[in-house]
Formats: C-alpha cells, structure tokens, sequence
C-alpha cells in the first residue's frame, strides 16, 4: 500500500490553552485518533513536534559553508506541529484519515504520498 505523511500545521492562536480542559480534550482526541489508525492497521508513525523556538534552520552557501539559524525556514502564523505516516490503499481514505485529526479545527493538514525510490 502507499504511504502517506499527514503534515499538521497549527496556528497556536487559534490553539486551545496548554493547561485548558479544551486542550486536555483534544489531547485525549489525539490519542483516540493514533488508537484508532493503529487499529485499521494503516498507522506507520507520528510524533508531535516542539515549538518553533526550538527549531534550528540549516543552509550551505555558495561557498560550502554551513549556516545555522534559529527557528524555521518561515515566518507564518501557522507551524509544523507534527505528522504522521500512514499506510493508506488510497488517497480518499488519507485525506478521511486527515479530516480526523483534532489540528484539522483550527490548523490544517496537509496529505502527501511518500515518493518511492527504486534501491532505498
């Protein structure tokens, strides 16, 4: 089957609290969600992410040498919080899958196909 990685991206603005009881439902939410793609046997992995204030960005420039940078590539409202990767036999039912995820309220999720390389 192919795989695909379910990129969340969250606004924190639009996040519920850290410590809220809205926060510690949709915690709850996500792991009523991982249980149940682990059960229909499609989950493959995920994990959330921290903050973008921990984020290191890596360039090499045109003389080769590394440069580091703190936080993302990009200034936007919206961060790469997490992912998951999902063995899914088709689009439709990635993007079902994706609609699930608690972000999809007030984040979005982007639904990818993991290229297959021939030898790797």
């Amino acid at each position: 089957m192919p795989k695909y990685m379910l990129l969340i991206y969250d606004d924190p603005s639009a996040s519920p609290a850290p410590e809220s009881p809205e926060a510690q439902q949709e915690h709850a939410e996500y792991g009523t969600f991982t249980e149940g793609v682990r059960s229909q046997g499609l989950f493959v992995s995920g994990d959330p992410l921290e903050p973008t204030d921990t984020a290191t960005t890596v360039r090499v420039d045109g003389g080769g040498e590394t440069v580091l940078s703190d936080g993302p590539f990009a200034d936007t409202k919206e961060w790469l919080a997490g992912y998951y990767v999902l063995d899914c036999p088709d689009l439709d039912t990635a993007t079902a899958q994706a609609a699930r995820i608690p972000a999809a309220r007030h984040g979005a999720i982007e639904v990818r196909p993991i290229m297959v390389v021939p030898g790797m």
